[in-house]
């Protein structure tokens, strides 16, 4: 991210994402192997971003 590139998160339907777009990305997720409803696949990667960000910026994220 330091070259001013962008980070796009895209997340695939039930039956998953084309071999087209899986073989332009740099990196795959998978959150689980099983199916998880779009809402909730939204909120856990949000909050795994809030997490990253907190921790590299050294913000109290965990409780003590």
């Amino acid at each position: 991210m330091a070259g001013g590139d962008d980070v796009v998160f895209v997340i695939g339907g039930a039956d998953g994402l084309s071999a087209e777009l899986k073989q332009r990305a740099d990196v795959l997720l998978q959150l689980s192997a099983m199916t998880l409803p779009h809402g909730m696949v939204r909120v856990m990667l949000a909050e795994q971003i809030y997490r990253a960000y907190s921790i590299l910026n050294n913000h109290p994220y965990h409780r003590e």
